[in-house]
């Protein structure tokens, strides 16, 4: 049973073929600069070099062609025919309160992912985009959409809605929705069955830190409460975006400094975050290097990403009344061992310490933590395309 994983962005794709008899990964890859001058897909199969083609592609119709006849091609496929795909996965950012769970896709999941547009508009347009665009080429095909809010269903009232007007909840679906959700949910089951416990029995934190970035409170193997909300925007400082503010700000600079609404959202997604606070980048390696320099500003971004890191930490084990475990993954979170020492200094008290030597080594999955932590601590690395290709496979 293979099944093909699309993760569709902006200017990119992202693909998996998983044999899902084994769960082996029998291909990967990346379409990049699509609509762009220098487009070009790189492939990966285990034990093969990178096979890379470099040719202009416009659309995201033209990429996935491209994909398809990647995989199907002699010297470096990895399938001989279409045939041998069972059903496509689809990641879709913004599912709303309606999914829960995945689901096949028909017209009537395209409008909801549609209507999601004017909360997910970085995301969930291009995730559409590659839906349309594979329904014509695999005509026969079935395709699924996994929702990466689905996980965070499980949360109660008192952890998603906000204190306005109830109406505006009901009538226009205002209220807290998280993402990264399957990530979350990997590194969460994963930890447990590192644990060799129960994961019901379980109160886990995963920290999912890339350049996007959001924390989960995982109690009894669900959802309690997560930092992002309405939108990918709320929770934690980001790579480009600002993480919870002051609500009143983007009033001020509208009314008071003549900023046009585009031009806030466009402040708080792409101008804000670390790259905001320290006009260096957005990329956290580049930061670290120019605070390593003696750069003022880099440093204070830093200190303020790892402080309201660490806050968020103690305020989900107050929530959950306390924690077993704490996961580090995605990019910052698997890479960045000053981030993890730096997040979570200052929080022996409720258990944690930190082996810095195990905390500096490389390699995969590990426990960073001293043998007599109270909370163990796990470097996970993420794997949302399994999760999209288990809940496919379960759907079917």
């Amino acid at each position: 049973m293979k099944i093909l994983i699309i993760n569709c962005g902006s200017s990119s794709l992202k693909y998996q073929l998983v044999d899902m008899s084994t769960e082996s990964l029998l291909a990967k890859g990346i379409v990049e600069r699509i609509g762009i001058e220098g487009s070009k897909l790189t492939q990966k199969v285990e034990g093969k070099e990178k096979y890379i083609v470099k040719r202009e592609m416009n659309t995201h119709k033209e990429a996935i062609a491209l994909t398809l006849k990647v995989l199907l091609s002699k010297g470096n496929g990895v399938i001989k025919s279409m045939e041998e795909i069972v059903a496509v996965g689809h990641r879709v950012v913004h599912g709303g309160e309606k999914y829960a769970d995945a689901v096949l896709i028909d017209d009537n999941v395209k409008e909801h992912i549609k209507e999601c547009y004017k909360v997910a508009p970085l995301h969930n347009p291009p995730n559409m985009i590659g839906i349309e665009a594979c329904q014509e080429l695999m005509k026969n095909i079935p395709m699924i959409a996994v929702f990466d809010t689905a996980f965070h269903q499980t949360m109660k009232e008192t952890s998603f809605l906000y204190a306005i007007p109830y109406e505006l909840y009901k009538k226009n679906g205002i209220r807290k929705y998280g993402f990264h959700g399957t990530s979350h949910m990997y590194v969460s089951q994963r930890c447990a069955e590192v644990m060799e416990r129960n994961i019901e029995d379980l109160k886990i934190i995963t920290c999912h830190l890339g350049n996007g970035g959001s924390l989960c409170a995982v109690k009894n193997g669900q959802s309690f409460d997560t930092t992002m909300g309405f939108t990918p925007l709320d929770g934690l400082v980001m790579g480009t975006r600002s993480g919870s503010i002051d609500p009143a700000i983007p009033l001020y600079l509208i009314s008071e400094l003549n900023y046009e609404v585009d031009e806030v959202n466009e402040l708080l997604n792409k101008k804000s975050g670390v790259l905001g606070l320290s006009d260096v980048s957005s990329d956290f390696r580049d930061i670290e290097k120019a605070a390593e320099g003696g750069n003022k500003r880099a440093k204070l971004a830093l200190d303020i990403y790892h402080y309201r890191i660490k806050k968020e930490i103690g305020a989900f084990a107050a929530a959950m009344g306390g924690i077993d475990a704490i996961v580090f993954t995605a990019g910052v979170g698997e890479n960045g061992s000053k981030t993890r020492s730096d997040c979570l200094n200052g929080l022996e008290f409720l258990g944690i310490k930190i082996d810095y030597e195990k905390n500096k080594a490389g390699g995969e999955l590990r426990e960073i933590s001293t043998e007599d932590a109270k909370v163990k601590v796990f470097v996970i690395p993420t794997n949302e395309e399994l999760v999209i290709a288990r809940e496919t496979k379960k759907l079917i």
